[in-house]
């Protein structure tokens, strides 16, 4: 089965359900909640389709492809069904309308830059563990970093009069808050397992190839780690948390794709 058709409507539906939900903010059109509803929909069945490209991709090749691209179509796939499922408990499916096209364009690039399949040697349950939690805590603290911007969008916008109606839809500022400091307990929750995993079950962490990703995965560790600790005893919020978020997760990114980029697109190794 040719997978290339559903990644094309998936984009699609990923896109529309962006504009779904910036239409009505925008041009304060009736019907807000019912466009939000169609919104959902097309991102879910997104999603799905994202979901099922990937697996059959996997299925033709025999094994997950580790590329760049791959890589990052999965981790914002990961993201998306997160937020969706955030938004069965709370109204956050404004940020889709940042979230969901950056989803379409990693499934678009994986789309039109097929890149060599790269596999990993091992396939046991210790690299299984390390790979799923370091992907599932890049995408927890993904959502954190978009969030950490859109708090700053919002402090700026409030101060304003009016603020924009965008920002007006946003829930509170304690409730976004919230949302942030779960999302970066979540991913270090998961980073600090995908640590553990790496020390017990790899060789060499410090090996010249994964030494660039321990290091800034360690100081990615810190920072968070730092946050909460500082959220805890000393109340930290507003400015201080966003700016650690976002270093935070500029470590984690380098960490992530720094190496890849650098490698797999510039030097084509």
């Amino acid at each position: 089965m040719n997978a290339n058709p559903l990644a094309d409507i998936a984009i699609f539906a990923y896109l529309s359900s962006a504009i779904l939900i910036f239409k009505p903010l925008n041009l304060k059109v009736i019907g807000q909640d019912k466009s939000k509803r169609l919104a959902l929909t097309f991102a879910w069945g997104a999603s799905a389709l994202h979901g099922l490209y990937i697996v059959l991709i996997t299925h033709q090749n025999a094994n997950f492809n580790f590329s760049f691209f791959s890589m990052a179509s999965l981790v914002s796939l990961i993201v998306a069904l997160l937020l969706l499922l955030a938004t069965l408990s709370k109204p956050f499916e404004n940020i889709g309308i940042f979230l969901f096209p950056l989803t379409a364009l990693m499934l678009a690039l994986d789309l039109c830059f097929p890149e060599k399949q790269r596999s990993l040697d091992m396939h046991n349950w210790q690299m299984n563990t390390h790979i799923l939690s370091s992907i599932i805590a890049f995408s927890l603290l993904n959502i954190a970093a978009v969030q950490a911007v859109l708090l700053v969008i919002q402090n700026q916008q409030l101060r304003s009069h009016p603020p924009k109606r965008y920002i007006q839809s946003l829930p509170p500022l304690q409730s976004m808050e919230s949302l942030l400091f779960q999302m970066i307990g979540a991913g270090v929750f998961f980073l600090s397992i995908s640590l553990t995993s790496g020390f017990i079950f790899l060789e060499d962490i410090f090996a010249q190839h994964l030494a660039h990703k321990t290091i800034f995965s360690i100081a990615a560790w810190l920072i968070f780690s730092g946050l909460l600790i500082g959220r805890s005893l000393y109340g930290w919020r507003g400015q201080t948390a966003i700016k650690w978020t976002l270093l935070g997760f500029l470590s984690l990114l380098l960490a992530y794709f720094g190496s890849k980029l650098v490698m797999e697109l510039i030097l084509h190794r």
